[in-house]
């Protein structure tokens, strides 16, 4: 059975280090594997049949990573002996990617290390569940794990500072410029040999474990080139330090300032690049944040505040005025105005009824309500639209090919590079001179580090779709991410797409001596007891409290429906049921043929057998729809809509909304035929839709877009969801894909340029290794800090 887990990796330090992953997880059979360095996590499809999650994990082990695990904590109810905390543990133990599960049961709890990814909390909840007991969560430690690691690198960088400095200072003091007071103690080789090599052997460890591993497996990464580059110089030094002591050398020339200040630098980078990286994922907190923390539950009448967890679904919820909505359902009893834009854009707030669906974490403004929890925890739609930001944000766009192709040989050949810059200077430049041909030599080692180049697309790609989710467009993957910005014409569905998808009455003309509101009021009782869509639609067209009650209802099928209101006879269909009926007609022809010719349904009304008036129904058009088309062809876009409606009616909303391309007549199962001519004319196709009958459409589509008011079936068939169904959020699609992309130019373009420029510069032995230290240090913060400019774009 194939599975996907989104696997932490810990360790990584560069792109050849996510491609060697990437390259050694592909080997295996059953996996397809995406390995992004900026979030540090492996996206991982694999067959549960072929191999085991745990052999995933061993394999990038072996390789010198680490797999990220969090903890978390359950409290659980239920247990009454030794053997239930046993069983409880056993079960847990046999979930995919479980370290180990501690289950006290003085305490009623649960420790749980885990691999996000193979598993989650809500797994862990449900088998204990299935297992008789009742779990909830207690604390999850995983952002508290990543603030540790961020104050480890903290650490780690102040004491590296603070042993580094006072050997920046004997640099100093051989500068001609410098006038301050030489730092005798510091000038002596011993003291500079001890703190050089705290710095170089305590701090700088990691870089030795990470080189040795990775010249182990067969390959180099940044590690790598700062293990040689800072062991070159120490080494160097430290046999000059003998040489001091034994032969009595009074000036050696020593660079354990190199060594120690370019690990310093390499740290400093690191940890604001890991500040910055974090920004690059405040997407997905903001979401998270979103949701209610607990919920009012109605438990044997009495109302409970329970944790948003403890929620099942069936459960009853009770919703005050300014609370969130816990998770989705349905009202059940009063009603109010929500506010729904923070999921669906949509700004002013909706009316919920008796029977109207409810979306978890939007905002109930006026009312307090009953409603019943129908989707909780990861079936919400909040959690919904976390999930599809989170694989975006995961995954790979195409243009990150060239990057990861550079990168994988790059290592080597600067390797190379290195050591003939050092042999020229050596033996042609200053024979026998080990100073400059070792400076330069590390300097061409530290500046060519490919950290830049591995963060150029990611990072942006993480912005981009962060941005993009804030704006209610959810793009599944960075590859659509790339490819919608290069759409050559878009085809848009009618139905419930360009136009609302509910019936409403847009004309009432009068031949009779009623009132609009009369007759409205009439013909609205007369049909609230129908179940047909047009029926409906007049009765939602009255908005007075005052509706009288009907009766002997009867529907005439195919025709209308007639009733008694009181005490009048009220009679609503088609010219069939009024000719029956006997009821003259013809003056309202012309005005019936002028409204059919604009695409709408027009009934006729008639009072105690006196012709009343025509009502005219219609699907009305969106807001956003005229604005998005011209915006659309103002792009040079070509834009064409698809309906299974007469040409007349099609033809006539195609007018309105500015669209000169119409496939009228169109069965649902030849939309996706319509998208297919377009391609094989050359054109880049988006489908615009929102039904289920649109799905096949979706998915053959260069890029399928869904309307996120619509089924469930579209969204899942479509790469783009626009949540709120507006469809300006196209041309935001379009134009957020445009800037993302021209971040990631720009990112690739610096990145290769720092290289391009700085290996030669650094060969001709006109950049210190610590200058060279720095700048490899700022390519990195200044790609991701590029990236992050995204966020204050404007679409």
């Amino acid at each position: 059975m194939k599975k996907t887990a989104n696997i932490g990796i810990t360790g990584m330090t560069c792109a050849a280090c996510s491609n060697r992953i990437e390259r050694m997880l592909n080997r295996v059979d059953g996996v397809s594997a995406h390995v992004n360095l900026a979030l540090e996590k492996a996206k991982v499809d694999y067959d549960d049949q072929k191999i085991r999650p745990a052999d995933l994990s061993e394999k990038i082990e072996k390789l010198g990573y680490g797999v990220a695990s969090s903890r978390v904590e359950l409290s659980i109810t239920g247990m009454t002996c030794a053997s239930c905390a046993t069983r409880i543990e056993k079960g847990l133990n046999r979930l995919p990617g479980i370290r180990s599960a501690v289950v006290n049961l003085t305490t009623e709890s649960a420790m749980v290390d885990y691999q996000p990814g193979f598993t989650e909390p809500e797994a862990m909840i449900e088998k204990i569940n299935k297992l008789g007991y009742h779990a909830a969560m207690k604390k999850d430690r995983t952002e508290g794990m990543k603030k540790q690691e961020v104050r480890r690198k903290r650490n780690q960088l102040i004491l590296s500072s603070v042993l580094s400095f006072p050997l920046l200072l004997t640099m100093a003091a051989h500068l001609p410029f410098y006038h301050g007071p030489e730092p005798m103690l510091l000038m002596n080789p011993w003291v500079q040999f001890v703190l050089a090599s705290i710095v170089q052997f305590y701090i700088g460890w990691p870089f030795y474990n990470g080189a040795i591993r990775a010249l182990l497996n067969k390959s180099a990464n940044m590690d790598v080139l700062i293990a040689l580059g800072t062991s070159a110089a120490y080494f160097y030094s430290v046999v000059q330090t003998v040489r001091y002591q034994i032969a009595n050398v009074h000036h050696p020339s020593l660079y354990y300032e190199t060594s120690a200040v370019l690990i310093t630098l390499v740290l400093l980078g690191k940890y604001l690049e890991t500040l910055a990286k974090r920004q690059t994922t405040t997407a997905i907190s903001e979401l998270m944040n979103l949701q209610a923390k607990v919920a009012t539950r109605i438990e044997r009448g009495a109302e409970k505040r329970v944790p948003i967890d403890q929620v099942k679904v069936g459960d009853v919820l009770r919703v005050r005025p300014g609370e969130k909505i816990p998770v989705d359902g349905i009202v059940v009893e009063g009603d109010s105005a929500v506010d729904e834009s923070m999921i669906t854009g949509e700004s002013l707030p909706v009316m919920k009824r008796q029977g109207d669906a409810l979306i978890g974490a939007t905002v109930n403004t006026t009312g307090s309500f009953l409603m019943k929890a129908e989707k909780v925890g990861k079936d919400t739609a909040l959690a919904g639209i976390v999930r599809i930001v989170e694989e975006a944000q995961g995954s790979k766009a195409p243009i990150q090919r060239l990057a990861d192709n550079i990168s994988g040989i790059f290592v080597p050949i600067v390797t190379v590079i290195a050591l003939v810059v050092f042999i020229v200077w050596f033996a042609g430049i200053q024979p026998g001179q080990w100073d400059m041909a070792l400076a330069a030599s590390i300097s061409v080692l530290v500046i060519a580090c490919p950290c830049a180049l591995g963060l150029a697309t990611p990072t942006s790609i993480m912005v981009g779709t962060g941005k993009a989710a804030e704006h209610g467009i959810l793009f599944k993957g960075g590859e659509y991410l790339e490819t919608t910005h290069h759409l050559q014409s878009i085809m848009f569905d009618k139905t419930g797409t360009l136009t609302n998808g509910k019936p409403e009455v847009t004309d009432v003309v009068l031949f009779g001596s009623l009132s609009r509101v009369e007759l409205l009021k009439l013909a609205a009782a007369a049909e609230r007891a129908s179940e047909h869509p047009l029926g409906r639609a007049i009765t939602a067209a009255y908005t007075g409290d005052d509706l009288p009650k009907a009766e002997q209802f009867e529907a005439h099928m195919g025709m209308g429906a007639s009733a008694t209101v009181s005490g009048k006879r009220v009679v609503i269909g088609t010219r069939r049921l009024m000719s029956r009926e006997g009821i003259t007609f013809h003056q309202a022809l012309d005005d019936a043929l002028r409204l059919e010719s604009e695409g709408k349904t027009v009934m006729f009304a008639s009072v105690d057998s006196t012709f009343a008036g025509l009502l005219a129904v219609a699907d009305t058009i969106k807001e956003s729809s005229v604005a998005a088309i011209n915006a659309l062809k103002a792009r040079g876009i070509s834009v064409y809509m698809v309906t299974g409606d007469n040409q007349r009616t099609a033809e006539a909303i195609a007018k309105k909304v500015g669209i000169d391309h119409v496939f009228a007549e169109v069965l649902p199962e030849d939309k996706a035929a319509k998208v297919r001519e377009l391609q094989d004319q050359g054109l880049s196709v988006a489908m615009v839709g929102d039904g289920i009958n649109d799905a096949p459409a979706l998915a053959v589509a260069d890029i399928g877009m869904a309307i996120g008011t619509g089924t469930d079936v579209a969204i899942e068939a479509a790469d783009v969801t626009l949540v709120g169904g507006d469809l300006l959020h196209v041309t935001k699609a379009l134009e957020l894909s445009k800037k993302t992309m021209h971040n990631i130019r720009q990112n690739l373009f610096w990145a290769l340029f720092y290289n391009t420029i700085g290996i030669p510069v650094a060969a001709l032995g006109l950049l210190a290794p610590w200058v060279a230290g720095a700048a490899m240090a700022f390519s990195s913060v200044s790609v991701v800090a590029n990236s992050l400019r995204l966020k204050r774009m404007r679409v």
